[in-house]
């Protein structure tokens, strides 16, 4: 597989501007459909990549996958309950009580109690650890994203942000029909 190449970016919005109807309208033609069907292509081979380059850098870390993607789940707030990371996860509670354990044992977070209920559980991200432990691995994918929307105008990172929250939306809800699948009716 080749390595991605910034300037596959600019090749893409030039060719980008060349397409023709937006889907749903008449007129879609076969470039097109090839642009579409090479959008999905990335996205795919952009997911498995992902998937990938978290375990490498929970190998590196020495924790596991699970473990890794829900301290990044608990990164976008500080804290957040046993519930609702189970909920955020897709996790059983039992399984968020291993995570949380080894999590806790490795020095990435710290559980306290509700003050407010004392029944809850609260889930605190140990920043000092996982900046120490975690950013150093991380930094450098980070640093090449940057330097990738670097070369992009504010309207078109605009543009990849909100597909991206679509994306994000609608593969939150494939994940929910999954894990909770509907009887036909």
């Amino acid at each position: 597989m080749p390595d991605a190449h910034p300037s596959q970016a600019e090749d893409t919005r030039q060719h980008a501007g060349r397409a023709s109807s937006p889907p749903g309208r008449a007129g879609t033609t076969r470039s097109r459909q090839g642009l579409q069907n090479a959008f999905l292509e990335a996205l795919r081979r952009t997911a498995s990549l992902m998937q990938l380059m978290g375990q490498a850098a929970a190998d590196h870390i020495g924790i596991n996958t699970t473990d890794l993607n829900c301290l990044n789940i608990l990164s976008f707030t500080g804290s957040m309950t046993a519930g609702q990371l189970a909920q955020a996860t897709g996790l059983t509670t039992a399984s968020i009580t291993g995570v949380i354990d080894r999590l806790e044992r490795a020095g990435y977070a710290r559980r306290e109690r509700d003050p407010q209920d004392r029944r809850r559980v609260v889930i605190h991200l140990s920043p000092d650890t996982a900046t120490r432990d975690v950013a150093p691995i991380l930094a450098p994918m980070s640093a090449a994203w940057q330097e990738i929307a670097a070369s992009y105008t504010d309207e078109e990172l605009e543009l990849i942000a909100g597909f991206q929250r679509r994306a994000e939306t609608a593969m939150r809800h494939q994940l929910t029909l999954m894990r909770h699948p509907q009887p036909d009716t």
